[in-house]
């Protein structure tokens, strides 16, 4: 799951970078100092352009390439879990679904015992009837079969909700219960199931939409994950030149400042993307559009800072 963190992170990597270095360059007074000396901030823009596109380039590469490698990535390494029963993937204090359609919550859990203490589990296996059992211990052993585990609960209670919660029943048992759980039948469904957008490459991406006829939702998330392949990477090429502006003219100097506006300008994307994204999914706008509002807003700012910068004007609002 690394690159798509990385991914997420970088846009405020290099605006933070950028601005933080400029913010250092002006409270020791060098921006005034190379001013005086006939370097204007055009001319100290070149490293910061070379940096930004770096990061540019990187970001492309891991939204192109990376991130759906690594998302495809864990859900195989997930299949292997599965297939060798590795402790069934358990979490202690964690809310999670490592079966499709059951919910674990486990306090606390002994690797070398394989037992579980205070579980928490709901069955949605069975389309008519929800199954939700609380104990106060359990544990893992083998089943007759190779690709079988069952869980043995030990102590505890079971409510059963029919689907339409006509009719509810509650079971008390003191000694054991236990659930039978086909390895197998998960793999097989996890192996052959039809990749999620985020786990397409280009080829897959533009394949898709073709196939696909009409504003249909899923040729929508196909269309914004293949713009935002682009449109991401770009956006950090922008803030890289915006951080640049902002860290050499804010009328403010600290460390803490400029993480302070950092974040400002981030959650400024962030936000206009997450909406544009939302729109895009809702129908309103197509993908094509929407997903290049945050950069078309981003490149505003840049070039109204830019302008600002060629007049050798501080920002006052700040």
């Amino acid at each position: 799951m690394l690159p798509e963190i990385v991914l997420f992170s970088l846009t405020a990597a290099c605006l933070m970078s950028v601005m933080l270095a400029f913010i250092r360059l002006a409270g020791d007074n060098e921006i005034i100092a190379l001013n005086a000396s006939g370097v204007s901030l055009y001319q100290m823009l070149p490293p910061v352009v070379f940096f930004s596109l770096v990061c540019c380039i990187f970001a492309g590469f891991l939204a192109i390439y990376g991130v759906p490698w690594g998302n495809r990535s864990s859900k195989d390494y997930m299949l292997g879990i599965i297939k060798s029963k590795t402790n069934l993937t358990i979490k202690e204090r964690v809310f999670y679904e490592p079966f499709d359609k059951v919910v674990f919550y486990v306090n606390s859990f002994s690797a070398r015992k394989k037992e579980m203490k205070d579980i928490f589990v709901v069955d949605r296996s069975n389309d008519q009837v929800t199954n939700t059992i609380v104990a106060e211990r359990g544990m893992i052993i083998k089943g007759k079969g190779s690709n079988t585990i069952i869980i043995r609960f030990i102590n505890g209670t079971i409510f059963i909700d029919e689907k339409d919660f006509k009719e509810a029943r509650t079971i008390r048992f003191p000694d054991t219960f236990d659930m039978s759980i086909d390895l197998g039948d998960i793999a097989a469904r996890i192996a052959s199931r039809e990749k999620k957008p985020s786990e397409m490459y280009i080829r897959d991406l533009i394949r898709g939409i073709n196939a696909e006829n009409g504003k249909t939702t899923k040729r929508i998330k196909l269309g914004i994950q293949l713009y935002e392949m682009f449109s991401i990477p770009l956006a950090i090429f922008i803030l890289g030149i915006i951080g640049a502006c902002l860290g050499s003219h804010v009328r403010a100097h600290g460390r803490t400042t400029g993480v302070i506006i950092s974040l400002f300008v981030f959650l400024v994307y962030y936000t206009s993307l997450m909406g544009s994204r939302y729109l895009c999914e809702m129908g309103v706008v197509a993908p094509f559009i929407g997903i290049w509002v945050p950069v078309v807003l981003l490149s505003g700012i840049s070039l109204f800072m830019l302008s600002r910068v060629k007049k050798n004007n501080a920002f006052g609002i700040f």
